[in-house]
Formats: C-alpha cells, structure tokens, sequence
C-alpha cells in the first residue's frame, strides 16, 4: 500500500487518543483491541485505501436482509453504545429479518460492542444464550 493512500481508521495508540482526546467509546475501545497485542494482527483491518472509501460506504450490509435472512438468527448487542453503530446495526438486522423462523434479540445492558469479544465476563453472558441456541439449530 506504499504507492497508495490509505487512511488509518484508528489513533496509532491508546497513548496517541488520549493524547488527543480521544474519549468516544467505540474508538477508544476498538483501538484498546486492535492496537494492542490482544487484537492486533498483521494486516489487520485498521487502514482503508482512500480510492475504496466511497464503495465502502455507500455499501448496504443488509440489502437483503428480509428476503434471504431466511434461517434462524440470533442477534446479540451490547447497550453501551458507541459511535460506530454495531448496538443500531444490530436491532435493524434483527428488525428486518422478518422471515426467519425464529429470531431472537440478545441485549446485554451492561457491555459496549468491544466487550461483548473481548472481556471474559461478556464474553461469558453472550455464550449463555448462544449456545443453547446453537444447539437446538445446528445440534
């Protein structure tokens, strides 16, 4: 990406947010994951090419949302909400998909999105819900 510009999605550190006052949850959060040692991989997805920005976001995740969300879905939020929208995405994929023959809405108050993969006590909350559900759709 050397002859490219890329755009870094996240302060280099948390050092460097706090250093500018970086407080919004998600950032703060997302780069406490993805700019440490826990969640930082190489190539990870922390950079854009400049040229893929308007494709990315004038993409639709969920333009098929209620005609091919077909199967069971299980949809787990955190209610700390952030500025990247993972807690609103969330309810509108489980909103839109209507024709599934069993939807279920997991809404756990007390994690943000970041949480629910990378703190053991969310992490934990989630699987008690989940697995089950697993297991009666795929066992």
């Amino acid at each position: 990406m050397e002859n490219y510009r890329s755009n870094e999605l996240l302060p280099a550190s948390l050092d460097a947010a706090k250093a500018h006052g970086v407080t919004e949850r998600d950032v703060y959060e997302a780069t406490d994951y993805y700019k440490t040692p826990r969640g930082q991989q190489p190539g990870g997805a922390t950079k854009m090419l400049f040229s893929h920005a308007q494709k990315t976001l004038a993409w639709d995740a969920f333009a098929f949302t209620e005609v091919l969300l077909t199967q069971p879905v299980m949809v787990v939020v955190g209610e700390k909400v952030g500025a990247f929208g993972a807690y609103r995405d969330g309810l509108e994929v489980y909103g839109r998909a209507m024709v599934s023959q069993d939807r279920q809405l997991v809404s756990l108050p007390d994690f943000s999105h970041y949480e629910l993969y990378d703190k053991p006590e969310a992490v934990q909350e989630a699987l008690e819900k989940v697995i089950p559900f697993f297991n009666t759709h795929l066992g």
